[in-house]
């Protein structure tokens, strides 16, 4: 928590998502030539909030937030790092999964949150593997249960010591009474292809699978003895290392700690800031453009470093993001709204563009990417507002694509308001279901997208912005206060368990992947099993676990 903060918000537990390798009390860091080693030791004395132990390796929110910076240290401090060996330091347990009592005494909100931050690490981990050239091996040298096993699934490949001990597992079903919440059950099948009655077999196994039967099932890539498991996590490691484009002997990009405020009416960053309405219960997010133009040549963009537009913004926003998430539920309507000069964006954006092939740049789009991609599974509503002075172009105009609805005043004298396509609209940026929000927004009408491609660069006014479908509404002069007002208020009015509902369903249209299953099973079904008595209630699986009591079921089927 930042000192600046006000005595109120000290008043109440905050979570902080900033640190850094210094801070680490749960992972280590070790490099040698294009591996790198992320080592699990987590410190059971540390848990994020006081009333539980993180024994056995489990985690708790704490832990993922040092995992989630670690991956950014990797991707952009290490750029000769080309494959990632997760493991463990304790002896005979790699991971036992989210921890229990943490879960067990938290809020609904804290564990949905908590599931939302976990499952966007791991497709982290994948998008990474997927556009950056980095690999994931999970080296899986003891017992791997639940969260634990999930984040190994998030790897490119797994290799468990075969010491006859040793086991793979998803309990949460048979346990706690509850779902494999980080995006176990879908990758099972998505990912591995695991049969549905082998699925089936093994999610209500609590004792897991090991050992050859592991790698028959194909829930592992790999079962190696215990003398040979070292050598095999090595001669692996530069195998798939040497299938990596990255650079082999670059220097890194340092990700300075973010100069950030926070006081009594919000969170305020150099190009991010965000003012919040307590009576309105809402959140207005200003994104500021860069003030300067964009380089010219990738030595300028590295020179900048961390405080290069693009990169630096991706930063504040993704902080903002997972802070107002977690520790401000009651702001249910976040506003966006654009400063600055649009053709600097746009600048931008073609300089992104013509470079995404160097390792810096394209750590930069996979961090505005990964960075936007929160927005789309927010529980919040989303509403995009352009007005004269507004710079909604390019990178920036994909906050509002990301929007529920999008305003925008239609002025007849002085400044008009316009909007500006970039081809980073179309493709690098895409949402968790791998499309444009273009294309997405249009439902894959290759003729309307194709038609605004042609326009890419262009200013559009308000009427043609409406005409080509990508706002929702321009009111003019007139109307503009009123109709703003309405539709603030009256969104403001509604359920937010209802509207959580509603924008999951409408932000996700056509194709379903992997991502998005795994974050509507973890909107509908796990949301719904943690309200139910037979996790939650007295007698829950979830409450009593690890007291001795018996776990008391209802039996109807709901």
């Amino acid at each position: 928590m930042d000192a600046a903060a006000t005595q109120d918000k000290a008043a109440r537990f905050e979570v902080d998502y900033q640190t850094n390798p210094s801070r680490y009390r749960h992972w280590r860091l070790e490099f040698g030539g294009p591996v790198a080693t992320l080592v699990m030791d987590v410190n059971e004395e540390a848990p994020l909030r006081p009333g539980y132990k993180l024994k056995l390796n489990s985690y708790d929110l704490g832990v993922d937030i040092e995992l989630a910076d670690a991956l950014d240290r990797i991707r952009f401090e290490h750029p000769e790092t080309r494959t990632v060996v997760l493991t463990s330091a304790k002896s005979r347990v790699f991971c036992s999964g989210a921890n229990i009592y943490m879960l067990g005494s938290s809020t609904h909100a804290w564990k949905v949150n908590f599931c939302k931050f976990t499952n966007e690490t791991r497709n982290g981990i994948e998008d990474s593997s997927r556009h950056s050239g980095l690999k994931f091996l999970a080296a899986l040298n003891g017992t791997t249960a639940g969260g634990g096993y999930e984040l190994a699934l998030a790897c490119d490949e797994i290799a468990l010591v075969d010491d006859r001990n040793s086991a793979v597992s998803l309990p949460e079903l048979p346990l706690l009474g509850v779902l494999p919440g980080t995006g176990g059950l879908t990758r099972v099948t998505d990912k591995r292809k695991v049969r549905r009655d082998i699925a089936d077999l093994f999610c209500t196994t609590p004792d897991g699978v090991k050992g050859q039967r592991a790698k028959d099932w194909g829930l592992v890539d790999a079962v190696v003895k215990t003398q040979q498991f070292s050598d095999y996590v090595k001669s692996r490691a530069r195998e798939l290392a040497a299938q990596s484009d990255r650079p082999a002997q670059t220097p890194g990009v340092a990700l300075t700690p973010l100069d950030r405020v926070v006081d009594v009416a919000g969170r305020h960053y150099k190009f991010v800031d965000v003012q919040t309405d307590a009576a309105a219960r809402t959140a207005t997010f200003t994104i500021r453009a860069p003030e300067s133009q964009a380089p010219q040549t990738v030595e300028e963009a590295l020179a900048a470093g961390a405080n290069w537009w693009p990169l630096q913004m991706a930063r504040e926003l993704d902080d903002a993001i997972l802070s107002l998430r977690t520790n401000d539920l009651e702001w249910g309507l976040w506003i966006f709204k654009t400063v600055g000069n649009a053709d600097i964006v746009l600048a931008t954006d073609r300089f992104l563009a013509e470079h995404a092939d160097h390792w810096f740049v394209r750590e930069t789009i996979g961090k505005l990417r990964r960075t936007l991609a929160r927005l789309d599974v927010t529980s919040r509503s989303i509403f995009a507002v352009i007005e004269p002075g507004s710079c909604f172009a390019g990178t920036l105009f994909e906050l509002a694509l990301a929007a529920d609805r999008i305003y925008m005043l239609d002025v007849t004298e002085g400044e008009t308001a316009s909007v500006a396509l970039s081809a980073m609209n179309f493709g690098p940026l895409p949402m968790v279901n791998h499309l444009p929000r273009i294309a997405a927004r249009f439902y894959g009408d290759e003729a309307a997208i194709e038609a605004l491609r042609r326009r890419a660069g262009e200013k559009i006014a308000p009427s043609a912005a409406v005409e080509a479908g990508i706002v929702t509404a321009a009111p003019d002069e007139l109307d503009w206060e009123d109709e703003l007002r309405l539709a603030i208020e009256s969104r403001a009015s509604l359920s937010p368990d209802a509207l959580t509902g509603l924008e999951a369903n409408l932000r996700f249209g056509l194709p379903e992947t992997m991502e998005t299953r795994v974050f509507g099973r973890l909107s509908a079904w796990q949301n719904w099993i943690f309200n139910r008595p037979n996790a939650i209630g007295e007698n829950g699986a979830l409450k009593v676990y690890g007291t001795g009591a018996p776990v008391k079921f209802g039996w109807e089927r709901v």
